[in-house]
């Protein structure tokens, strides 16, 4: 794992929240901001005792989300496995290609049989066998 130098310290802590979390969204700023990968961020966070939170697919944190949108599953439904898990990049490629805001997929996977697997930033592999404690 790279080492952060203070400059790259200075800017994730400055991205936190009034709880000292870094929310899904800020994490793939900072990492864009730092010049790391996204999928390192996780690694680099609890090396901090930095916890991500938020996560705009409903896997963990605090995110109200509305209620399913039958054409987003749909679309959704073409590109998950037979167990209905979807990677998380293929439902944020789903939120831009599909003109579906990120928080519309969000909330139609939260309110839904479909699963995430490989998170991007490194939170989590399968969210079903891994509980994600942002707390």
């Amino acid at each position: 794992m790279k080492k952060l130098d203070n400059i790259q310290k200075d800017l994730l802590l400055t991205n936190l929240d009034e709880d000292g979390k870094l929310s899904c969204l800020k994490a793939f700023k900072v990492a864009r901001l730092i010049g790391i990968k996204p999928k390192d961020m996780a690694k680099i966070t609890k090396s901090m005792n930095i916890k991500i939170t938020n996560c705009e697919l409903g896997v963990f944190g605090k995110i109200r989300f509305s209620d399913l949108d039958d054409k987003i599953y749909n679309k959704l439904s073409q590109n998950f496995t037979q167990d209905k898990k979807i990677n998380c990049e293929v439902a944020w490629h789903t939120a831009k290609d599909k003109g579906a805001s990120l928080r519309k997929v969000g909330s139609t996977i939260n309110n839904s049989d479909i699963k995430v697997t490989h998170c991007q930033l490194g939170c989590f592999y399968d969210e079903e066998f891994e509980k994600y404690d942002d707390k």
